[in-house]
């Protein structure tokens, strides 16, 4: 059985493996983008090409942010708070960080976030 010490420890790892891909990612999709060019075509042509532009832009709004997150992640394992809920300081569930690595509060709190009962940064303990 890991401790929870090991557990975070590869979630580290599993954020910078995630890192390193998404800044991959929007390197190609910002340079695909940039060698785009509207050449003649018919109309038909030219609307794919900007739906797609507009599919492309939104994945990349949400690799960035995804990437800050992530960015943001791995410094709180240098200030040794990642894992600790923003909120009410108490220990992230294992689970939770499993499924969302960069996350920075725990269910409880996240929900009365949701539901407008705190805000960000507010302690209720």
């Amino acid at each position: 059985m890991t401790t929870r010490k090991e557990a975070l420890v590869k979630l580290k790892e599993v954020l910078l493996v995630r890192r390193e891909a998404l800044r991959r990612a929007l390197d190609g999709d910002i340079s695909m983008l940039q060698t785009l060019s509207q050449e003649g075509g018919d109309v038909m042509d030219a609307a794919m090409d900007t739906a797609q532009d507009e599919i492309s832009s939104q994945l990349v709004e949400v690799e960035s942010r995804e990437l800050t997150q992530i960015e943001e992640a791995l410094a709180r394992f240098k200030d040794s708070s990642y894992g600790d809920c923003e909120i009410c300081d108490k220990p992230i569930p294992l689970a939770r960080l499993q499924a969302v690595p960069y996350a920075t509060t725990c269910i409880e709190c996240a929900r009365k976030q949701e539901l407008g009962q705190i805000s960000h940064g507010e302690d209720f303990s």
